[in-house]
C-alpha cells in the first residue's frame, strides 16, 4: 500500500491552478485519505499552505523532490 491516496502532477501550472487542481480532485477523495501533490511554480509552498489552513486539510509535509515541490495533505 503507498503513502498516499492519489497523486496530483500540477507540475508546469502556475498560480491558482496547482491549487484548484487539488482542490478538484480533493472533492473526489474521502475524509482521511491523502494526496501528494507535485508543483513546479515558485509560491507553491506558500500557496499550499494557506490553502489548508483555510480548508482545514492537513498539510502532512512539503518538500522539495528532484527540483520540485512535493505535498502530502490529508483530506479532513
Amino acid at each position: 500500500m503507498s503513502e498516499y491516496d492519489q497523486e496530483l502532477d500540477a507540475t508546469g501550472l502556475n498560480c491558482p491552478l496547482p491549487i484548484l487542481r487539488c482542490k478538484k480532485a480533493m472533492n473526489g477523495m474521502e475524509a482521511g485519505q491523502t494526496i501528494k501533490v507535485i508543483a513546479t511554480d515558485p509560491g507553491a509552498a506558500k500557496d499550499f499552505e494557506a490553502y489548508c489552513n483555510q480548508t482545514g486539510h492537513e498539510l502532512l509535509s512539503s518538500g522539495d523532490e528532484d527540483g520540485k515541490s512535493v505535498f502530502m495533505i490529508k483530506k479532513n
